[in-house]
């Protein structure tokens, strides 16, 4: 008998998934084998208006981290899978100039911590503290590194910035809502995107894909 898929999401909370609002309970939980979780949504603003930035943005975006822009109303689509208990995500933004998609890779540490690698091959590397506040899940980055080659190099904390992320669902709206940001020491908001989506768990056929 095949093993059922475990989330690092849910292995991270314990019992304190029970606390989260019932419809993050599905979306943190493991997605099962041969299916796909999508989300469809808008971010209501993504990127950073410190154009100075976008010429080092362009480098990670070349490599699937954060796409170099300050855009508003666009469009997304998220896709996730449960592969050997890792939290697989792909994040298309259909920004104006174009399609562009997100790699993460969500795995858990022996201390019970997350580490989302971000890339296609991983890039950036951050270190998570996972908590739940009034039903959502907030996410605090304790440590931020990148790979150079098979390097893995941490940032000191007098230079690294702090992600937080924030997952929350609005009854109301009945949509799924997100709030990412990156400050850094002295300069402030470096980068965020913020929006909503609806989500559901459908079958997937990989041949079918491929076909």
């Amino acid at each position: 008998m095949t093993p059922e898929p475990q989330s690092p999401y849910a292995a991270a909370l314990g019992e304190r998934i029970h606390d989260l609002h019932p419809r993050l309970q599905s979306y943190f939980r493991a997605i099962p084998e041969g299916s796909v979780g999508i989300g469809d949504g808008v971010f209501h603003r993504v990127g950073t208006p410190r154009r100075w930035l976008w010429p080092i943005l362009r480098v990670l975006e070349r490599r699937g981290v954060v796409p170099a822009c300050w855009e508003r109303e666009v469009p997304f689509r998220v896709e996730n899978r449960t592969i050997a208990s890792r939290a697989i995500g792909e994040r298309t933004f259909h920004l104006p100039r174009g399609p562009w998609t997100m790699h993460d890779a969500v795995t858990l540490t022996r201390r019970g911590r997350l580490v989302d690698e971000l890339g296609e091959p991983g890039l950036i590397a951050a270190c998570f503290d996972i908590d739940v506040d009034e039903g959502a899940v907030r996410l605090t980055s304790r440590a931020v590194g990148f790979r150079l080659g098979r390097l893995r190099v941490r940032l000191p904390r007098l230079l690294c910035p702090v992600v937080r992320l924030t997952e929350r669902f609005d009854d109301a709206q009945d949509r799924q809502q997100v709030a990412l940001t990156i400050d850094a020491p002295i300069l402030g908001r470096v980068y965020e995107y913020r929006g909503d989506f609806r989500y559901r768990i459908e079958p997937f056929d990989e041949k079918e894909s491929i076909g």
